[in-house]
């Protein structure tokens, strides 16, 4: 079998084969403070505290309502709460006696566009 080499074109050697692979890049700083974010979300209480929240109609929920649906002590329930709410997961507001906690979507947006599921 004979080949014409020199009918062959030639690749371009200046053009690139692959995407840059900086183009999603995050900064030292960004990377640090996701990272705190995930460590929140690595305790599976809190993983289901949010999942709870975030299938309800109204995606909010009275903090007593948690402590049933999780069978947990209202303690640790409130310390979950606390943690998720001061990682700026979730946002709450008092009415009467009760507290109520919402999701933070903006947040959780962040996370789904890090991890490229967004």
């Amino acid at each position: 079998m004979y080949v014409n080499i020199q009918s062959m074109e030639r690749a371009d050697s200046t053009a690139p084969c692959c995407p840059p692979l900086l183009a999603g890049k995050i900064t030292a700083a960004e990377a640090s403070q996701l990272a705190a974010l995930f460590r929140v979300l690595a305790e599976p209480a809190r993983l289901q505290l949010l999942s709870l929240i975030a299938v309800q109609p109204q995606q909010e929920v009275r903090a007593c309502e948690l402590v049933e649906a999780l069978k947990l002590s209202q303690p640790t329930v409130s310390h979950h709460l606390k943690v998720l709410y001061e990682a700026g997961l979730l946002e709450k507001e008092r009415r009467g006696n009760w507290i109520c906690y919402r999701i933070v979507k903006d947040r959780l947006a962040q996370l789904q566009a890090t991890l490229g599921a967004g």
